[in-house]
């Protein structure tokens, strides 16, 4: 087992890592920019190095100064945590040249899963069903609009580098490809350096289902489940649950198993999720693969009674898993508290809590690395928290979290607490009768 960990991240996720590292009894290391300095993270930390100035790509995501911090306190290990550097394939390489090991998978590992398109031919020689579309990348415009007219319309083009929705066009008619097509590359370009596209049809009624994986280093998996992510604003998560009020036991059987087949064929080492779209008719496709532990896995622990940061630990450490699958046992929700203003079209609202009360009770968990007092930077990710509640049923963890969203003060900056209110209300969500195109018809009002 380790001796010590560093973690190259910041903020919940850091602050997550760290409690599980005590608990196991290894030493850790908090890395953190100049703004961060008063995170809990580095409070909580048995070490911590100053790798930067505010912005990430001076310290967060300077691979440099981690790997320095990492060797002036005798890390052995890294822990990359989600976003930064977690799916970067070079950093991964860096640690192993330089004897430190990344608790996630190897480079080539990434470098496979990374690439969509890559992946996605993978996934097919794994036997894991996947969205007709194109074989790797587009070439021409010309073969793109023969492909669009043999899958038939509607169509969506993606960047093979994207993210965040960047690059990406849902094209319901062949007089608007054309300029789908030149819009989505220019995009991709500016965003991502990669102007590379490929098509899929599109999913109607699509929701989000994602399948939590975990391998080791012998080449043996298992899967722990599914999350629904659907409820989504321009393809950012929102609030995830587990088990998804949308699941049969069949479906869950059948893609468990393509999950774990999928990992099974790239021998895939540490946790991981499999992410899938599944159309009204239950019939689900590979998306992509995440290779790295989610925002949103809290709920998978809280119905298996699982941690899956000891578990990244672990295999990291070459101790095999058990190979058991799991199904949910309760059901749970996670409501990401970001510091946004709803009701201004989510705008990041950065700065000083003045007042922080947190919800508590049966049933009620909080991940977060705020207070009272500290100051939000303007620099990162605007979520500041996550809130899950976990219940027998899933009408009662939607009741406990209307009760501990009611609870929950955080004064000083916008939240989006007003939001997770309404949308615990909705008639649709209620029912669980919601896709990916939920957010595009619900009106949020004024409190």
């Amino acid at each position: 087992m380790f001796n010590k960990i560093l973690i190259a991240n910041r903020g919940e996720i850091a602050l997550r890592v760290i409690r599980t590292c005590h608990e196991m009894g290894i030493k850790t290391v908090a890395v953190y920019s100049t703004a961060d300095k008063d995170s809990l993270h580095v409070r909580f930390a048995d070490e911590a190095v100053c790798i930067g100035p505010p912005a990430g790509s001076d310290s967060y995501l300077n691979i440099p100064n981690i790997i320095a911090a990492a060797e002036i306190t005798n890390a052995d290990a890294i822990h990359p945590g989600y976003g930064f550097l977690s799916e970067n394939a070079q950093f991964s390489r860096i640690c192993s040249e330089n004897n430190i090991k990344f608790i996630g998978p190897s480079p080539e590992m990434i470098d496979r899963m990374g690439d969509k398109a890559t992946a996605k031919a993978t996934m097919k020689k794994a036997g894991v069903p996947t969205i007709p579309g194109s074989e790797g990348l587009l070439d021409s415009y010309e073969e793109t609009e023969k492909l669009a007219d043999e899958i038939g319309y509607p169509v969506m083009l993606k960047a093979t580098a994207g993210g965040g929705g960047k690059g990406m066009r849902a094209v319901w008619k062949k007089e608007d490809l054309q300029k789908a097509w030149d819009s989505a590359r220019q995009e991709a370009g500016a965003a991502f350096g990669n102007d590379g596209m490929y098509m899929e049809k599109l999913i109607e009624e699509p929701r989000h289902i994602e399948i939590q994986v975990v391998g080791d280093q012998n080449g043996k998996a298992c899967h722990l489940s599914e999350r629904d992510c659907s409820v989504q604003r321009r393809h950012q998560k929102l609030t995830e649950e587990t088990p998804s009020p949308f699941m049969t036991k069949k479906l869950r059987d059948e893609m468990g198993k393509a999950a774990v087949r999928a990992c099974t064929h790239i021998k895939y080492e540490g946790a991981g999720t499999v992410e899938f779209l599944v159309d009204k008719h239950q019939n689900f496709y590979f998306m992509e693969m995440n290779t790295r532990i989610q925002v949103e896995h809290p709920i998978t622990e809280q119905v298996i009674d699982y941690d899956l940061i000891r578990e990244q630990i672990k295999v990291a450490a070459g101790i095999p898993i058990s190979g058991k699958n799991y199904e949910p046992q309760m059901h749970s929700i996670e409501c990401r508290i970001n510091a946004e203003d709803p009701f201004n079209n989510f705008r990041p609202s950065p700065g000083k809590i003045t007042t922080f009360h947190a919800p508590g009770g049966h049933g009620i968990r909080l991940d977060t690395h705020v207070y009272a007092g500290y100051i939000i930077p303007p620099y990162y990710d605007s979520m500041i928290a996550k809130l899950i509640t976990t219940a027998q049923t899933r009408e009662e963890a939607i009741d406990k979290m209307k009760r501990a969203l009611d609870e929950f003060v955080i004064e000083g900056v916008k939240t989006t607490i007003p939001f997770h209110r309404q949308l615990m209300k909705h008639p649709d969500y209620v029912a669980g009768n919601y896709t990916t195109k939920f957010m595009e018809s619900f009106k949020l009002k004024e409190e």
